[in-house]
Parts: C-alpha cells; sequence; structure tokens
C-alpha cells in the first residue's frame, strides 16, 4: 500500500480527524452538572477535573511533540482517536471520583498525542505552495468540533441518556479505519538532523518565548473558566441544560471565527498588536456577560465576542513563538497549543476553589485578573524586546 501523496483527501481526513479529536475534548462541560450531581462533587472538585484534563491532555502535548519529531511512530495515529474517545466516553459513567479521573487522564493522553501527530502529517502530506491553507483547515476541523461538542452532547444525554453515551465512540473507530485504507499511519515522521544557526536559542533557554507563553496561560486561564462553569452557573440559576449547550456553542463558535480573523489580523497590524487589542477587547465585554441580569440579545453578542477574542490571539502567539525559535517550531506550536492552555486549566482549578468560598458569579468575574494582568502595560509578561522580529508585522 502506498503512503497518500499531496491531495485533498489526506488534509480532509486529518481535519475530520482534529474535528472528532476536540469534540470529545470539550465533553467535559455539558457533562459537569450531571457527574457532579452522581458524585457528590464541590466546585473545587470539578476545578480539579478541569486542571487534570487540562494537564494530559494539553501540557503534555510538547513533550509528545519532542518525541514525534525524533521518533515518528505515524502508526499511532490509527489509536490516538477510538483509545481517547473510549475512555472519555466512559466519564459519564465513572462509580467513583477517582475513576472519573483515570477515564480523564487516558483520554487526555489520546489528544496530547493526536495534536502533533496530526499536525505533522499536515505538513506531509500538502503541497509546498498549500501548507498555510492546509493547516487552517486542519486547525478550523478542531475549532468546530470543540464549538459543536456541547449542545450534541446535551442534546444527546436528553434523547439518549448518559449510558449511551458510549456509543459516540463509534465515529472515531470509523476514521480510524479510513486513516488506515488511505495509508496515513504509513507516513514517516521523524525529523531528519540539520544543522541549526548557531544564532539560534534553544527554547528552554528563550526568556522571551517563556514570558510569551506566560501571557497566553493567564488569557487561557480567563477562556477556560467560563465555558467549563457556564453550565453550572446557568443550572444554579434554574435554566434548562439544552441553553446551557446552546450558549457554549455560540461562545465556542465565536472562536471558532476568531482564530481565522486573528490570524488576518496578525499579518496586517502586527502579532503584538493583534493579541493585546483583542484581550483587552474581551476584558469589557466577558465582565458585562458575567455581571447580566438575564438572558438577552445583548448577552448573547457579548458572549460571541468574548470567545472570538480569546481563541483570534491563537494564531499571532504560534507565529510569533515560532519567529522566536525558528530551530524550534513543532516545540513552539506545542506549547501555544498545548502548555499554554493546559496551564489555564491550573487557574481553573483555582476559580473552582475561590467558587466555593465567595460564589460561582464572584469567582468568574475574579478569573478575569489573570487576563488585565497579562495585558498590564507596567507589568505584562508580555512586554517583549521592542526590537526583536517577533514584534513586527509579517
Amino acid at each position: 500500500m502506498q503512503t497518500p501523496r499531496d491531495g485533498k483527501l489526506p488534509v480532509a481526513l486529518l481535519a475530520a480527524g482534529h474535528f472528532l479529536s476536540d469534540f470529545y475534548n470539550n465533553f467535559l462541560p455539558p457533562l459537569l452538572p450531571v457527574v457532579m450531581a452522581s458524585l457528590g462533587m464541590s466546585l473545587t472538585a470539578a476545578g480539579l477535573l478541569v486542571m487534570i484534563f487540562a494537564f494530559t491532555g494539553s501540557i503534555l502535548q510538547p513533550v509528545c511533540s519532542y518525541f514525534i519529531d525524533k521518533k515518528g511512530h505515524g502508526w499511532l495515529i490509527l489509536f490516538t482517536l477510538p483509545v481517547g474517545a473510549f475512555f472519555i466516553s466512559l466519564m459519564g459513567l465513572a462509580p467513583t471520583y477517582f475513576i472519573l479521573v483515570a477515564f480523564m487522564s487516558l483520554g487526555g493522553l489520546g489528544s496530547s498525542l493526536f495534536h502533533p501527530l496530526g499536525s505533522s502529517l499536515v505538513s506531509k502530506v500538502s503541497l509546498p505552495e498549500n501548507k498555510g491553507l492546509a493547516m487552517s483547515i486542519f486547525i478550523g476541523g478542531g475549532n468546530f468540533g470543540f464549538a459543536l461538542a456541547p449542545v450534541i452532547v446535551v442534546f444527546y444525554l436528553m434523547e439518549f441518556g448518559i449510558r449511551n453515551l458510549p456509543w459516540l465512540i463509534l465515529p472515531s473507530i470509523i476514521l480510524s479505519l479510513a486513516y488506515y485504507f488511505s495509508g496515513l499511519h504509513r507516513i514517516p515522521l521523524a525529523s531528519p538532523r540539520t544543522a541549526v544557526s548557531e544564532s539560534t536559542v534553544a527554547w528552554y533557554k528563550s526568556f522571551s518565548l517563556l514570558k510569551l507563553n506566560t501571557v497566553m496561560a493567564l488569557r487561557s486561564w480567563s477562556q477556560m473558566a467560563l465555558p467549563n462553569f457556564l453550565p453550572i452557573w446557568l443550572a444554579q440559576q434554574g435554566h434548562a441544560p439544552m441553553l446551557a449547550g446552546n450558549m457554549l456553542t455560540v461562545y465556542l463558535l465565536g472562536g471558532a471565527v476568531g482564530s481565522f480573523v486573528g490570524g488576518w489580523l496578525g499579518d496586517k497590524f502586527g502579532r503584538k498588536t493583534c493579541i493585546l487589542v483583542l484581550m483587552a477587547l474581551c476584558l469589557p465585554t466577558m465582565f458585562l456577560f458575567v455581571r447580566s441580569e438575564e438572558i438577552t440579545l445583548f448577552a448573547w453578542l457579548l458572549l460571541a465576542i468574548s470567545g472570538a477574542a480569546l481563541q483570534g490571539t491563537l494564531p499571532s502567539s504560534i507565529v510569533w513563538a515560532q519567529d522566536i525559535i525558528p530551530g524550534n517550531a513543532a516545540m513552539a506550536s506545542g506549547m501555544m497549543l498545548g502548555l499554554a492552555y493546559g496551564l489555564g486549566g491550573v487557574g481553573v482549578a483555582i476559580t473552582g476553589a475561590v467558587a466555593d468560598i465567595v460564589g460561582l458569579k464572584t469567582a468568574l468575574v475574579w478569573s478575569l485578573l489573570p487576563l488585565a494582568l497579562a495585558i498590564s502595560p507596567r507589568h505584562s509578561p508580555c512586554r517583549l524586546h521592542s526590537r526583536q522580529t517577533a514584534w513586527q508585522t509579517t
């Protein structure tokens, strides 16, 4: 069997895989009210779940990226989706909190493996002149899968019940079979050893990269706190579960649109300007949404803008990081896509603990403080050296 050549089908298959991977990864927010009730969990315990899932599904991505670049192991693409889907779909059936943690941890590992595998394969199967477009399609597939998961999962739970949740594993099995018959698993992924310029700074020695990663982690804290606790907050106010699913979808679809627009803004106005302006835009919109007393059309609009502004910073952060350490482009992507998001999950655990003390609504307002710190003109870690090429418009 030959490995796939340049063409649209392999990219479409990988984008579909990213759709499913992020679809399964966003099962937790709509499931949290259910598992909290069945296991008698506190908001602190719920926040810890988000932190654990963020660690195994995101923080470990740079580690997986390193070994994928070094060793290859493209055959793992056949197993990451079904194994991850299997454990994530069992979360609603976990009889104890510790078993729930085990299911989440194993499901998150599937995500940490799929993302570096998928992005590496996209670069292999796409034509050189179309790599940017191919990567946009791949990333867009994941954004839309993440956005549609809450409303689909809530609808599925209402129609079929939590006991039938494992049936949602089937799409991952079907797609893995498509990967096998297309030969995607046969493509070599290990990067050849190449000479690196003496002027290139290792990623772990780049203070600028670490500061940028800190900014994106602070932004991820605010970005993750709202969708993970929104279903619980709405349930406390007596709203139907379907409303939570719809609102999460609007927030995440706004983020999917923002990721496309944000890349264009970064190209046109510069990476720094794009990130700072979008984060500054999000502060008032998210604050006004959380402080809203009623779910009005204006509240829906605020929610969509908040999602678009926060997710719109991601493309510029990835390009910026790759500009800072061009000799470790895969690691740079892993830090922006995985590590920053995972560290944001640690912040969500803190928000959950605070919510048990001061109430969920107040805790969500306080979760905007990390975002304010990220864009603070005096203390922001985002203040890299102005002469670096990463600051410039590309």
